[in-house]
């Protein structure tokens, strides 16, 4: 473990400490080394799990949703995958790393906020569901893969225009040795069925999101597996980089990757860290924006 991690965030934590009402200098000070604390302690929480790709018969997770209680709550969405789209371990592709990689980031947002996030309890649902209108960030991953029907495509641009935040996860590029599904170019008409005139905004460090909760001082990533650089890519109400991110993209990378794996101490602390520091920034934003 590097140790000299410990109390790098301290100073980052006060303004969304405040935010929540709770904003404590003993908590804030605690908090510095919350991130890299609870990485330790995951190890015992988490079983190995590291990612492997083959293909196998095809299963579907049990998905236990939790009735809606005001509570912060996860949402993970599922969707229909094109054909090949159960390629690792035979989970649908909305499914890899789930549930375990957003468990440990409620885990991390609890650590270091006042957030009182469910924890064990992670939801899925369809972009259809009523339910979703009740959660202000929705997760979704692997879009390569989407087999974005009619209604989901209304269903979703109705829930982005009423004020809901899309965390757009674990996507790659066409090919690159394993299965990829079809690449940002099967994303991209998905999102045409939502927004005919939709723009994608190449994302920089000058963003507020980058600095909604830790400090991002880079977007030069590490990488779980992928190769090349990671790249982050936004759309905006209207198309107007001045009004409100609707939908932060992570490309060619998989931020989710560190979450899952961060009890198996398969990646460094650094670059683990990394990764959490962004999922904590987008819910932070999502919830304030």
């Amino acid at each position: 473990m590097q140790s000299s991690l410990c109390g790098c965030y301290s100073s980052e934590v006060v303004p969304f400490l405040t935010f929540l009402g709770k904003g404590r200098t003993s908590r804030s000070v605690r908090a510095g080394t919350a991130l890299v604390a609870t990485l330790v302690l995951l190890g015992g929480l988490a079983p190995a799990a590291q990612r492997t790709f083959y293909r196998s018969r095809q299963r579907n997770p049990t998905i236990r949703n939790v009735p809606y209680n005001g509570q912060f709550t996860f949402v993970r969405v599922n969707y229909t995958h094109w054909e090949g789209g159960d390629w690792y371990q035979g989970l649908p592709a909305w499914a890899h790393g789930y549930p375990l990689a957003e468990q440990n980031l409620m885990r991390i947002m609890n650590e270091v906020s006042y957030l009182g996030a469910r924890s064990d309890e992670i939801n899925s649902l369809a972009l259809d569901d009523p339910a979703l209108m009740k959660y202000p960030v929705a997760y979704i991953i692997e879009v390569g893969w989407w087999q974005m029907r009619e209604n989901e495509a209304t269903a979703l641009r109705e829930y982005i225009r009423k004020g809901g935040f899309v965390i757009v996860d674990d996507f790659k590029v066409r090919g690159g040795g394993f299965p990829a599904g079809g690449g940002w170019e099967n994303f991209e008409d998905n999102m045409r069925q939502v927004f005919p005139d939709v723009r994608f905004y190449e994302m920089d460090l000058s963003h507020p999101i980058f600095h909604a909760f830790f400090d991002i001082r880079s977007l030069d990533i590490p990488q779980a597996y992928n190769a090349g650089r990671a790249i982050f890519r936004g759309v905006y109400e209207d198309n107007d980089p001045g009004k409100r991110l609707e939908m932060i993209i992570n490309y060619n990378t998989d931020i989710s990757q560190f979450w899952e794996w961060s009890g198996t101490g398969l990646r460094p602390i650094d670059d683990t860290n990394e990764a959490y520091k962004l999922g904590v920034n987008y819910i932070v934003y999502g919830l304030t924006h």
